[in-house]
């Protein structure tokens, strides 16, 4: 046991953790769903609930999973087992599985998403996605193993930065590619703001509408974009925080990842809809909005080759970093649990990926796969998570592991806001998620 604690791989630095879970958390959470969402519940009046929430699960969530993974110095199954052990139990272990196989089942689904945009990339690059309507383009690409060369070539890029560990690979990796995507996509804000009638969608985005503030759904699905955008799942913040060390302040941290969550968030969706009004095209088109209603607003803007290429060039930045994360969770569990090597972890995950990865590229089967694991599997981690850390293991203990390398003492919020607020938050999220089929 001493073995494995001493040949287990660390952050380097904090900058290289917050940029690891800012990768974790920007993801297509950001760029697809939440432009989306906006579009469709009334731009700034999203924006109200949203960024209320982004406070309340930053603040509490975030700061829980990651003292969570960093006290227990392990992912979900090891953490789960440890806090069920204070408890003279031995069933966390059992419990922890759940996280685990949600991570791995959304990852799965990811990659095939993560194949589309390399494709679109490629197409851009080349032109062959602005030879015809943007539309057929999608169709083909999304249909019957329409993109499995680009899906295993996605696959391939992820678990080759995660041969090579966490602070030489996945520190690394995340070093290079969260600024490269905040550059370029501040290059395409400033773009995108220089068109003609981009200033409706920009106002759109300013001006709330107190109609759809009112409606109890738009809450509902800000909470849910909120959980989804900050990657709360009890699995890739929960292992990332093992990775940290005692020393770094673990409320300094989850702040810089709200935050930089949210610009990443507010980047897309100031680039995306003001496109989208600049051409008369509708910012509520739904879940076609990036792989169609972006591609048209390409082919009718000066240079849109150019920027099509920057566009899901950041994108592909943000996806990678996403699904190294999901991917970590299953990779350290097989390290965990069976002792694997770093190496046979990443190539056992990966078989397991491809394989499964290219059987659900059929019809609508990666929309119902990413629909049972996000609805069913994903909240429940969190929220499994949660009631581990603030309430088998106790609040004296989780308040000792945030504290633990700050200075400044926690406030007296930190137990009521997250052993009832967030516990609570949590429980509404899985219950409305499946009410509402899915809130995100």
């Amino acid at each position: 046991m001493e073995t494995a604690k001493k040949e287990r791989d660390s952050f380097n630095s904090r900058l290289g953790f917050v940029l690891a879970c800012v990768g974790s958390a920007v993801g297509m959470g950001n760029i697809w769903l939440f432009p989306y969402r906006v579009g469709q519940y009334g731009g700034a009046a999203f924006l109200i609930p949203y960024f209320l929430f982004i406070i309340i699960i930053g603040f509490t969530g975030v700061i829980g999973e990651m003292s969570f993974g960093r006290a227990m110095g392990t992912g979900p199954l090891g953490a789960f087992r440890k806090a069920s052990q204070m408890r003279g139990g031995n069933w966390g272990e059992l419990v922890g599985v759940i996280p685990v196989v949600g991570s791995l089942g959304i990852a799965i689904g990811y990659s095939v998403v993560v194949g589309w945009i390399i494709r679109f990339l490629a197409g851009s690059v080349t032109g062959s996605a602005f030879t015809g309507e943007a539309g057929e383009y999608f169709g083909a690409l999304a249909g019957n193993f329409g993109s499995v060369i680009w899906h295993i070539l996605g696959l391939g890029i992820v678990f080759i930065c995660m041969a090579y560990g966490i602070s030489t690979g996945i520190e690394k990796v995340n070093k290079i590619m969260i600024p490269i995507f905040f550059i370029l996509f501040l290059v395409m804000a400033v773009r995108i703001f220089m068109l003609e009638n981009a200033q409706e969608g920009i106002m759109y985005m300013l001006k709330p509408n107190w109609e759809q503030v009112a409606k109890p759904e738009t809450w509902v699905y800000a909470l849910g974009q909120a959980f989804f955008s900050l990657s709360l799942a009890g699995s890739g913040t929960v292992v990332y925080g093992s990775y940290l060390k005692k020393t770094e302040d673990v409320v300094e941290s989850a702040k810089n990842v709200a935050l930089f969550d949210t610009l990443a968030s507010l980047l897309a969706v100031f680039v995306i809809i003001p496109a989208v009004f600049a051409f008369g095209l509708d910012p509520a088109s739904g879940p076609p909005l990036m792989f169609i209603t972006m591609p048209k607003v390409f082919q009718m803007m000066p240079m849109g080759r150019v920027f099509a290429v920057i566009f899901f060039l950041a994108v592909l930045c943000a996806a990678i970093t996403s699904l190294v994360n999901l991917f970590e969770t299953p990779v350290e569990a097989l390290q965990e649990k069976f002792g694997f090597s770093r190496k046979k972890a990443v190539c056992v995950v990966a078989v397991i990926a491809t394989a499964v990865g290219v059987c659900i590229e059929s019809g609508d089967s990666v929309s119902i796969w990413m629909d049972i694991v996000s609805i069913y599997i994903i909240p429940l981690g969190a929220l499994l998570a949660a009631i581990m850390f603030f309430w088998v293991c106790g609040s004296k203990f989780a308040r000792e592991q945030a504290q633990m390398g700050r200075t400044k003492t926690i406030g007296k919020w930190f137990e009521p806001m997250t052993k009832y607020v967030f516990v609570g938050l949590t429980l509404l999220v899985y219950i409305m998620g499946i009410f509402y089929n899915g809130i995100g």
